[in-house]
């Protein structure tokens, strides 16, 4: 017989003294940052790492992530689950155009008298890989490594669940739904409902887990060319992003270019780059 007057189980609620400890705490190991309009969104993120750590309230789970012995692994754990990975191969076609038309002849003109015969560019917080390949087969078609260089494409992410997906370059279709025709052709092979980066795309392309917030580990990439970091200012607070605006300064090249989202601007955030006007994108130049 089924007791119909027992309580139903209370699910945890976030309360808004833990919501601001544990934001906090996100906000100072990855640099995202969760605005007081963002509560619910991250109590739905964090109530899944609380049933799979058998934990009953946010309270204790914050303890967990301060004190606990596996609070590492967790919250690299915890980092993968709130991340945002929505992307796809050739997104945003006027910056691509802008890329391949109009920054990499500037950037190849400034190498050409030199010994460095290597264009290194650099996808930051490249998710599942879709961007980075993107931009290592515009390079490929472009014809550079005909004309005697080098291509070095770095994609890095802070999530690792991510980064071992890049590594293994296999797709959905809807992934590739922007992908010109004659790309899927010449750098996929197709399985069915799959497709698979082919290995000289994937040959010139390494992936790295880097958190933009931590200067050590950005230090670790120099004399970048390019950098793409699109989509990804917008989750940081002011004080985060310009500590990132400034590690990706360390890492370019003098001259070198920096790509943003259409919606991000560096505009009241720093002077350490000039936006540079093509056809119908902006892009940032490292003074």
């Amino acid at each position: 017989m089924i007791d119909r007057t027992a309580s139903p189980i209370k699910k945890p609620r976030l309360s808004p003294e833990t919501f601001r400890q544990l934001r906090d705490l996100i906000n100072s190991k990855c640099g995202i940052f969760f605005g007081d309009n963002k509560r619910y969104l991250l109590e739905s993120r964090l109530s899944r790492r609380l049933e799979e750590r058998g934990l009953k309230s946010f309270e204790e789970y914050f303890y967990f992530l301060n004190y606990d012995k596996h609070k590492d692994r967790e919250l690299s754990i915890l980092l993968n689950s709130i991340v945002t990975n929505e992307t796809s191969f050739f997104r945003d076609p006027a910056q691509l155009e802008a890329f391949a038309k109009g920054v990499v002849p500037l950037a190849l003109e400034k190498k050409k008298n030199g010994f460095d015969r290597t264009l290194r560019v650099w996808s930051a917080a490249s998710s599942t890989g879709e961007e980075p390949y993107t931009l290592a087969m515009m390079l490929i078609e472009a014809g550079l490594q005909r004309r005697g260089w080098r291509i070095e494409v770095t994609g890095s992410d802070i999530s690792d669940n991510v980064l071992e997906s890049a590594k293994r370059g296999i797709y959905e279709k809807y992934s590739l739904r922007n992908t010109p025709e004659n790309y899927l052709r010449k750098y996929f092979t197709n399985s069915g409902d799959h497709y698979t980066v082919k290995p000289d795309v994937r040959q010139v392309v390494r992936y790295r887990k880097i958190n933009l917030m931590d200067s050590a580990a950005m230090r670790t990439l120099r004399m970048i060319d390019i950098v793409f970091c699109r989509n990804v200012l917008i989750y940081f607070d002011d004080a985060s992003k310009k500590q990132v605006i400034s590690n990706l300064y360390d890492s370019l090249v003098s001259g070198g270019y920096l790509f943003l989202g259409f919606s991000e601007s560096l505009h009241g955030l720093t002077r350490l780059f000039k936006p540079v006007s093509f056809d119908r994108s902006v892009v940032y130049q490292k003074v």
